[in-house]
C-alpha cells in the first residue's frame, strides 16, 4: 500500500475539512482539531490533528486544507485509518509532480499546496472516508519567527468551516531572554468567544489557550454554521541585553541573535525610482503616490535623496542628491503629485541612472562619512522599452552596483515577474517583497520602507573561536536595520571550551564597532533541559532550517532570471532534519492503490480550484422603521455624566479643517479630525494614546492602527479582536470599532453608512474623564451650566461653556449609534 502526497511551502495555519458538496453535513463531523505550537528562542514547532468521522451510510468525500506561511517547512504529514498510520514518502519535486499527477489520473488520493494570500500557502488534501470510518490527519510544520518592526509574530489561520465538538488552540512561548511584552488579535474573536481566550505569562514563558465551547463557536442558536473563520495572531518581543545579543545552546548547538537597540541611526543616501509607466494608471499610481508623500515626511534632515520616475525613458527630479530639508521634501511630494501613468516600461535605464546619480555623488564626495546607500525600486510589469532581456538587465544591474550599494525591489500586483525582480535584488544586497493590489496598498510601500529606513550597522561579521565551532550558517551581513534582528546558527565541536565565545564587528557612521560576548555551555543547555513544554532538541533543526532557507537562496541567485519550472531550485546535499517538503520546492507523494477497498477506501478528489467565502453579515441590531429624509445623524453624540439633561448631538457648521477633538493628558489620550464642510463629513478621524504608544486612523476606506511604526489596516465591519498590555480594540460585524483601557473613558469609531453618510465618534464612560480634558468638543466635559428654557420658545435653552454661551435647540436626530437607519432621538443640538 503506498500514498502519495505533494505539497511545497507550508507554515503555521489555518484548519479545515471540506465535505463533498452536496451532502448532509450532519453525517459527517471532525471530531476532533487541535493546534499545539511550542515556540522555543522564536522557533515554532506546530503539530495540527484533525479527527474526523463518516456517520453517513456511504462513502463520503473530504478535502483536508490548512493554510500555511510561506516561509515554514513541512518536517511531517500522516493519515491514521483505524489504528494504522501511513505516512507520507518524500520525493524530489519534478518526481512528486510526475507521480502526483499520475495518481490523479488513476484515482487515487493526492495533495497540493498552492499560494492563496499574502502570507499563506494552502495545503489540500482529499480522501474518501467510508461508513463508520475514523480518519485522523497529522501535520507538523516548523519555522523561524522572524523580527519586523520591533515584534515577532505567529499567525494561525482558523477555518474549521463546521462546528467541532473538541477544539483547542495552545501557544508556548519560551524566550530565556525575557519576554518584553505579548499582545493577541483575531479577526472572528467575539465578546462570548473571548471568553474562551486565556493568556499567562511570567518573565520568560507564556501560554495562550483558545478553547470554545460548541454554543461559543456557533453563529446564533439556531443555526449550525461557525463563526471561527480568520487569522489568529500572536506577537511579542523579548528583552534585549546590553551587549544586543543572545548565544544560546542546546544539545551541541547554538544560536546567536543580535538586535542592539541603542544605535543611534546612520544617515543613507535614497533614489527612489517609480514606475509610470501605463500599468500604472489609475489607483496603482494614486497609491504610490500617496506612500511616496507620506515616506518622504519620513526622510531624516541628515539624508540625501532624488527621484527618478521611469516609463519609455528615465527622468531625475534633480541632477544630483539633495539634503531631506523642508524644502526640497515639500518641492519633491509636489514633483511626486504630478506623476502621471503612461507609456512603456524601461527598467534598465532607469536602473542605470539611479546607480550613476550615486557613483557621482561618490566621486565628487557629496556622500556624507559613514552613510549609506540604498535603492528602492517599484514596478508593475515586465521591461517593454529599452533593453527588455531579463538577464541582460541583471547583469547590467550588478556590474554597476558592484557591491557598493543595496537594491529593494518591490513589485506591485501580479503582473511583474517577481521573480526577476527577487533576484535582482538578492544579487545586490536587498530583497523583493510583492506589494498586493488593495484598498491598503499605500500602507504597504509605507511598511516596507519602515523596514529598512533606520540602518544601524553595515557590514557585519560574526566571529566565533575555530576550536568551540564546527560549522555556521551565513555570518556575513551587509546592514543591519532598526527593528530586525540578525540571525547565526552553528554546530559545536565535540570537545568544545565551556565557555563559547562571540565577536561581531561593524561599521556605525564610519567608524569600526565590535560587541563582545560569551555564554556558558553547561548553565545553556540546563536551560533548555527544564521546561517540560518546550520542544527539545529544537536548535539542531534551528540550524537546519536556516541552513537550508540559506542554501537556497544562494542556488536561486544563481540561476537564471526567469528561474526553474515552479519555483526555486533544490540544493543537492540538505541536513538530514528537513528533506521532507519545505518553503522551497521539495515534495512529499502520498497515494494509496486503487485496488485497495473497504471502509478506509480512499479515492481522489479532483482539485476545486480557490473558492472564496464571502460573509455578508447584517448588524445583529434592531432595525427601526426607516425616517423621513431631512432628519439626519448629528456630526457628534456626547454623553454628558452628571446632567440632567439629554445627550447633546453636535454639528459643524461654520468652516473646519484639522480639529482637536478633544485632548486629555491625564488619559493620556488625543483625538483630532479632518471635518469638510462642504461635504457635513469627516475625512478622517484619529486617536493617539500615550500608553500603549499607538495611533488610530480611520478614513471611510478602513482603519489604519500603526504601532512601533507598524501598520495594520481593517476595513470596517471586519471583525477585530486584539488585545495588548493596557488596551482592547474590537470592531463588530456593525463596524463599531471600540477602543477600551482599565478605569478610561471607552473611545468607539464608526463609519455611519445611513441618512447624514460619514465617520462618527463615540464616547462611553465620560464621568472618567479629567479637568484637565479640553478641545472642541473636550470642553463640554468641563464645568457644564445650562441656562433655563427660553420663555418664547421652550425649544431652546442656552448652555454655558467655560465662559463661552452656546445656543441649544431641542431637535430630531437620528441615534448613529444603532444600525441604519438609525433611531429617531430627540436631544440638544449645538452648532459649532
Amino acid at each position: 500500500m503506498r500514498f502519495f502526497l505533494v505539497c511545497g511551502s507550508v507554515g503555521v495555519g489555518g484548519q479545515g475539512l471540506v465535505w463533498d458538496q452536496g451532502q448532509d453535513p450532519l453525517l459527517k463531523s471532525i471530531k476532533h482539531l487541535t493546534v499545539d505550537s511550542k515556540v522555543s528562542s522564536r522557533f515554532a514547532h506546530t503539530v495540527i490533528t484533525s479527527r474526523v468521522v463518516n456517520k453517513a451510510d456511504a462513502v463520503r468525500e473530504a478535502t483536508f486544507q490548512m493554510e500555511l506561511p510561506k516561509k515554514a517547512f513541512i518536517t511531517n504529514f500522516s493519515m491514521v485509518i483505524d489504528g494504522v498510520t501511513y505516512p507520507g514518502n518524500i520525493k524530489e519535486k519534478a518526481a512528486a509532480q510526475e507521480q502526483y499527477s499520475a495518481a490523479m489520473a488513476r484515482g487515487e488520493s493526492a495533495g497540493l499546496v498552492t499560494a492563496t494570500g499574502r502570507k499563506t500557502e494552502q495545503f489540500q488534501v482529499s480522501v474518501s472516508v467510508a461508513p463508520a470510518a475514523k480518519v485522523t490527519f497529522e501535520l507538523v510544520y516548523e519555522e523561524l519567527l522572524a523580527r519586523h518592526l520591533g515584534v515577532y509574530e505567529l499567525l494561525l489561520k482558523v477555518r474549521p468551516q463546521q462546528l467541532v465538538k473538541h477544539l483547542q488552540m495552545d501557544i508556548h512561548i519560551f524566550e530565556p531572554q525575557g519576554i518584553s511584552f505579548l499582545e493577541t488579535e483575531s479577526t472572528f474573536m467575539t465578546n462570548e468567544l473571548a471568553e474562551a481566550l486565556t493568556t499567562s505569562q511570567n518573565k520568560t514563558k507564556a501560554h495562550v489557550r483558545f478553547k470554545p465551547t460548541l454554543s461559543q463557536q456557533q453563529k446564533s442558536p439556531e443555526k449550525q454554521d461557525t463563526v471561527l473563520d480568520g487569522n489568529f495572531i500572536v506577537r511579542y518581543d523579548v528583552d534585549r541585553p546590553v551587549s544586543g545579543g543572545s548565544i544560546q545552546i542546546e544539545n551541541g548547538y547554538f544560536v546567536h541573535y543580535f538586535a542592539p537597540d541603542s544605535l543611534s541611526t546612520m544617515p543613507k543616501n535614497v533614489i527612489f525610482v517609480i514606475d509610470k509607466s501605463g500599468s500604472m494608471m489609475g489607483r496603482k499610481i494614486k497609491q504610490t503616490q500617496e506612500a511616496l508623500i507620506k515616506i518622504l515626511d519620513d526622510l531624516s534632515p541628515h539624508d540625501q535623496f532624488n527621484l527618478i520616475s521611469f516609463s519609455a525613458e528615465a527622468t531625475k527630479w534633480k541632477p544630483l542628491l539633495v539634503p531631506a530639508s523642508t524644502e526640497n521634501v515639500n518641492e519633491a511630494k509636489s514633483y511626486a503629485t504630478g506623476i502621471r501613468a503612461q507609456g512603456g516600461t524601461n527598467i534598465n535605464d532607469a536602473m542605470l541612472m539611479a546607480v550613476q546619480l550615486l557613483e557621482k555623488a561618490n566621486r565628487e564626495e557629496l556622500l556624507p562619512a559613514g552613510s549609506i546607500t540604498l535603492i528602492i525600486l517599484l514596478t508593475d510589469g515586465d521591461p517593454t522599452a529599452g533593453e527588455t532581456d531579463p538577464l541582460k538587465i541583471q547583469e547590467n544591474v550588478r556590474k554597476a552596483v558592484n557591491g557598493q550599494h543595496s537594491l529593494f525591489c518591490l513589485g506591485f500586483g501580479f503582473d511583474v515577474s517577481y521573480a526577476f525582480l527577487e533576484k535582482m535584488a538578492l544579487e545586490n544586497g536587498g530583497l523583493a517583497r510583492r506589494i498586493y493590489e488593495d484598498s491598503d496598498s499605500a500602507l504597504q510601500l509605507q511598511d516596507f520602507y519602515q523596514e529598512v529606513a533606520n540602518p544601524l550597522m553595515m557590514s557585519v561579521a560574526f566571529e566565533y573561536p575555530s576550536n568551540a565551532v564546527e560549522s555556521v550558517t551565513q555570518d556575513a551581513f551587509r546592514v543591519f536595520f532598526k527593528g530586525s534582528e540578525l540571525v547565526v546558527a552553528g554546530k559545536l565541536r565535540d570537545h568544545s571550551p565551556d565557555v563559547l565565545s562571540a565577536q561581531v564587528r561593524g561599521q556605525l557612521h564610519g567608524e569600526n564597532i565590535t560587541f563582545v560576548m560569551e555564554s556558558h555551555v553547561a548553565e545553556q543547555e540546563e536551560m533548555f533541559r527544564g521546561p517540560k513544554y518546550i520542544f527539545h532538541s529544537f536548535m539542531e533543526r534551528l540550524w537546519a532550517y536556516l541552513t537550508i532557507q540559506q542554501l537556497l537562496e544562494q542556488m536561486w541567485v544563481n540561476t537564471s532570471s526567469r528561474g526553474p519550472p515552479g519555483g526555486h531550485p533544490r540544493p543537492q546535499h540538505l541536513p538530514r532534519l528537513f528533506t521532507g517538503g519545505s518553503s522551497a520546492d521539495p515534495f512529499f507523494v502520498f497515494s494509496k492503490r486503487r485496488g485497495w477497498r473497504g471502509k478506509d477506501s480512499l479515492r481522489a478528489l479532483p482539485e476545486r480550484g480557490r473558492r472564496a467565502n464571502i460573509l455578508a453579515g447584517r448588524s445583529s441590531r434592531r432595525n427601526t422603521p426607516a425616517v423621513p429624509a431631512p432628519i439626519q445623524a448629528p456630526s457628534v453624540i456626547l454623553p454628558l455624566p452628571g446632567q440632567s439633561v439629554d445627550q447633546l448631538c453636535v454639528d459643524f457648521r461654520r468652516p473646519q479643517e484639522l480639529v482637536n477633538l478633544l485632548s486629555d493628558p491625564d488619559q493620556g489620550v488625543e483625538v483630532t479630525g479632518h471635518y469638510e464642510t462642504a461635504k457635513a463629513c469627516f475625512s478622517w478621524i484619529e486617536v493617539t494614546f500615550e500608553n500603549p504608544q499607538l495611533q488610530v486612523h480611520a478614513s471611510p476606506e478602513h482603519v489604519v492602527i500603526t504601532r512601533n511604526r507598524r501598520n495594520s489596516a481593517y476595513k470596517w465591519k471586519e471583525t477585530l479582536y486584539s488585545v495588548m498590555p493596557g488596551l482592547k480594540v474590537t470592531m463588530d460585524k456593525a463596524g463599531l470599532l471600540l477602543l477600551s483601557r482599565p478605569d478610561r473613558v471607552t473611545i468607539g469609531l464608526l463609519f455611519w453608512d445611513g441618512p447624514g453618510k460619514g465617520l462618527r465618534l463615540l464616547l462611553q464612560d465620560t464621568d472618567r474623564f479629567s479637568s484637565h480634558v479640553s478641545g472642541t468638543l473636550g470642553q463640554f466635559y468641563q464645568d457644564v451650566l445650562w441656562g433655563p428654557l427660553d420663555t418664547a420658545d421652550d425649544r431652546k435653552r442656552t448652555l454655558k461653556v467655560q465662559g463661552r454661551d452656546y445656543s441649544a435647540t431641542r431637535e430630531l436626530k437620528l441615534d448613529y449609534q444603532e444600525s441604519p437607519p438609525g433611531k429617531e432621538i430627540s436631544c440638544w443640538s449645538v452648532e459649532l
